[in-house]
């Protein structure tokens, strides 16, 4: 049973910095799509990508804003990425929820997987079917971090 990532990923956006300020156009008081991403160090081993991104400050507990998976494991992610296939996010919709927290600083985990197989599962399903089914299968993990406050 594989459950320990082999190595580490170098994310990076060219959008914003790590741990700092999302750019209003990747939010609800923007476009609301998802922001470019940059995957170095993918294992040659890596036959697909997984996306997974959390508010951890969200007042329910952890907010799911985006869930994707079977991602061809390049290392540019585009902005507005329709690539993949799409899970459910916190509102129980398919696709890129942007961040648009209430109130205060909200911290947004973009997690990356990089994993030996594409998935046998159907869009629409949520974060935690997710885990469960790539569990086995991460050789690579990494993440960056976005800050965002709403515009009031």
């Amino acid at each position: 049973m594989n459950t320990t990532i082999i190595s580490k990923l170098k994310i990076e956006s060219p959008a914003f910095p790590d741990n700092g300020y999302l750019p209003s156009k990747y939010t609800c008081d923007g476009e609301n799509i998802s922001p470019p991403l940059t995957v170095g160090d993918l294992p040659k081993e890596t036959k697909s990508l997984a996306i997974i991104m959390e508010d951890t400050d969200a007042s329910d507990g952890t907010f799911d804003h985006w869930v994707v998976w079977n991602i061809d494991p390049k290392p540019n992610i585009p902005e507005n990425m329709k690539g993949g296939l799409q899970g459910k996010n916190g509102n129980q919709k398919t696709g890129y929820y942007g961040p648009c927290p209430p109130t205060g600083v909200h911290h947004y985990f973009f997690k990356i997987y990089a994993l030996d197989k594409f998935l046998d599962l159907e869009k629409g399903v949520d974060k935690r079917m997710l885990l469960r089914t790539m569990h086995n299968h991460i050789i690579a993990g990494g993440e960056i971090v976005g800050l965002y406050l709403k515009k009031v």
